[in-house]
């Protein structure tokens, strides 16, 4: 193997060829599209998951990557082996390929994490001091809960672009004391899809002296992220969202914060130098680059992993992928409209833009029944209950809690009624079949019933087999 760091990334063919519609274009290849799930009612079927919202497949060319680069694994940063040289090359590349695929500015800072959870967590913990954080009510927790230590702003959820970017313009303007503020906007929410004005979110917080971190776990891996053009602080997303279920995430932007805070995490590969003092203490010098953050031995293989998915859709075409997944979007949501007891959930209305992810209930149902009879009798893998941004779905859901039916929901809490709901979510590696199967399943199940029983087990409503 080549000492060249992106030696061990495998050729991988674009999906689309050259001039073909864009809407007919092939799914990009997943690991896990060919396996075949059993069904309660007898036989078995491929499995259709559309769930992707909470973790997408694995890209083909993504597996392929890792597994041309594993035999090579070495431990990164001083190690003198030809390994630890080929590894610690492979983990830096990946870095500026991350930076590229968002278009970050010159001296921005790629910062290697877990998970997009992680990534706001660690700016959580590099604020300086009396600084206001404001955040909507709609956010995902990841974004809505870190801020423990700030003094913190919770925003009503808006009902329109505009009314968003007004909503926040006035808490800025009002804040007391005027001084550092942050804002965390989600680019595309989790429970409806819908995208965000993250640009002009990020005008108004500069204009009233503030700063904004954008959550794109839900956003780059449908759209393209351009750090400069959002003209946001921070972005932060997760690879197992982005077709690289590694365990690594991303937090990329401004580096001033990031060099003035302590590091995250303290130990080996955060610090330059250490020290014995006359006293018997420790003195340290912290790096002021990344690895600031980055303490610990890293996982290099979900670096790598993410940056083979930012390549490979980068090279499928983010024009072909968005075109497509629009295609399936519609597909859903007609056939969604044409069942008079379904609702979908929307904050900006029908004509909003959006990704492949979309909420609804059912009249007649407790989602977490309908979401078992979409798994046990049709092979379909969706999601439901709360979607870990509990008060934007009580919100959206409003004074029509379900019907409890024959199975309660996880998240509600003891006595409280049934308030949960379906999500169904898709990208670039859902084929036609799957949106089209799903779309008969819900019209079938709302016209005939589900054709088994189902009970409550450990908290999730599963097929009775007596």
């Amino acid at each position: 193997m080549s000492a060249r760091p992106n030696a061990a990334v495998a050729s991988s063919s674009v999906a689309t060829a050259e001039g073909a519609d864009p809407c007919c274009a092939a799914p990009l290849p997943v690991l896990g599209r060919d396996v075949t799930v059993p069904l309660v009612t007898g036989g078995e079927v491929t499995y259709a998951a559309l769930d992707y919202a909470a973790s997408a497949p694995a890209l083909q060319r993504v597996w392929d990557d890792v597994a041309a680069y594993a035999p090579y694994y070495g431990s990164v940063h001083r190690g003198a082996g030809y390994l630890s040289q080929l590894s610690t090359d492979l983990f830096e590349n990946s870095r500026a390929t991350v930076a590229e695929f968002l278009d970050c500015r010159p001296g921005d800072q790629v910062v290697f994490t877990r998970s997009t959870t992680d990534s706001l967590n660690l700016l959580a913990q590099v604020l300086p001091a009396d600084c206001q954080v404001f955040v909507f009510e709609t956010e995902h927790h990841a974004s809505l809960l870190p801020w423990r230590d700030a003094r913190v702003t919770y925003l009503n959820a808006p009902r329109t672009p505009v009314q968003a970017v007004e909503t926040l313009e006035r808490a800025l303007a009002d804040r007391d004391p005027y001084g550092p503020a942050l804002v965390c906007v989600t680019g595309a929410s989790n429970v409806t899809g819908e995208l965000w004005p993250v640009r002009e979110l990020a005008a108004a917080a500069h204009a009233h002296g503030a700063r904004i971190v954008l959550d794109a776990a839900q956003l780059a891996p449908h759209h393209p992220v351009s750090v400069r053009e959002l003209d946001v602080d921070w972005v932060a997303f997760s690879g197992h969202k982005l077709y690289a279920p590694f365990g690594s995430g991303v937090l990329a932007g401004r580096a001033d914060w990031l060099q003035d805070a302590e590091p995250y995490l303290a130990g080996g590969g955060a610090s330059r130098k250490v020290a014995r003092r006359a006293d018997g203490g420790v003195d340290v010098e912290w790096h002021t680059t990344a690895a600031r953050h980055e303490a610990g031995s890293p996982n290099v293989i979900g670096v790598y992993s993410i940056a083979s998915a930012c390549k490979a859709l980068t090279e499928a075409g983010f024009d072909s992928l968005v075109a497509r997944e629009q295609h399936l979007i519609a597909t859903v949501r007609a056939g969604l409209a044409e069942v008079p007891e379904v609702r979908v959930l929307s904050l900006f209305g029908d004509d909003a833009p959006r990704v492949g992810v979309i909420s609804f209930v059912v009249e007649g149902w407790n989602s977490s029944h309908f979401a078992a009879a979409l798994s046990a009798e049709y092979g379909i893998g969706v999601r439901d209950g709360l979607f870990c941004a509990h008060p934007l779905v009580r919100t959206l859901l409003g004074s029509d809690p379900q019907d409890p039916g024959e199975c309660g929901a996880p998240e509600a809490a003891p006595g409280e009624r049934s308030l949960n709901a379906i999500r169904v979510s898709f990208g670039a590696g859902t084929p036609d079949e799957h949106v089209e199967r799903f779309v008969g399943a819900v019209k079938e199940l709302v016209r005939d019933g589900a054709r088994w029983t189902y009970r409550t087990e450990d908290g999730r409503c599963v097929p009775d087999r007596g």
